[in-house]
């Protein structure tokens, strides 16, 4: 018998408890997301295409909270949050984000357990047989426990980004919410 993936129920739980006030763009996503774990038969499906499916990310501090850790995609070509599909086998959508985070950079992350920090949903373009579809995607906030990392074949590179050089990386609206959610204090 092969590895379950994440309980979905756990997962409605997680959305519909995060906290998006004052970010309309979060709340939105929150809503839609809400949708796709409802009506979809396989929310957590990579080869679900309509009306997408769920990812999850990375949102990972530097130990002193003054930088961020982002990766260059190779297929987007733009600088991003590692992350990636959920997987059978993956104990949570927590766990995802965490194995994403560490296939795609080699971070060594804290025990301390993950926040939802973020939720956006945003479109993918089509590729290798892949229709447009979206991706209904969960930012988890992470801290390093030092400053290495390393570049996956997935990426073209690995960097740690200032906090103050968002607009040099022309980071979103949705990671740069969820990393003044992820500095809040109480989050760690």
């Amino acid at each position: 018998m092969s590895p379950l993936p994440p309980d979905r129920r756990a997962v409605l739980e997680l959305v519909r408890a995060f906290d998006a006030s004052g970010d309309g763009e979060a709340e939105k996503s929150r809503e839609l997301m809400v949708a796709l774990l409802e009506w979809s038969p396989e929310p957590l499906s990579r080869r679900s295409y309509v009306p997408g499916h769920i990812t999850c990310t990375g949102c990972v501090l530097s130990p002193d909270r003054r930088k961020l850790l982002l990766v260059h995609h190779r297929r987007l070509d733009r600088w991003l949050l590692p992350g990636g599909h959920v997987e059978c086998g993956d104990s949570g959508v927590a766990d995802t984000a965490r194995r994403e985070v560490i296939e795609e950079t080699g971070a060594c992350l804290t025990p301390l357990p993950p926040r939802l920090a973020g939720i956006d949903v945003h479109a993918i373009p089509p590729r290798g047989g892949q229709p447009l579809h979206l991706h209904h995607d969960m930012i988890f906030a992470f801290a390093a426990e030092q400053e290495a990392a390393t570049c996956s074949q997935e990426s073209r590179a690995v960097i740690w980004c200032g906090l103050h050089e968002f607009d040099r990386y022309a980071l979103p609206g949705s990671i740069r919410r969820a990393v003044a959610r992820a500095l809040r204090p109480g989050m760690r």
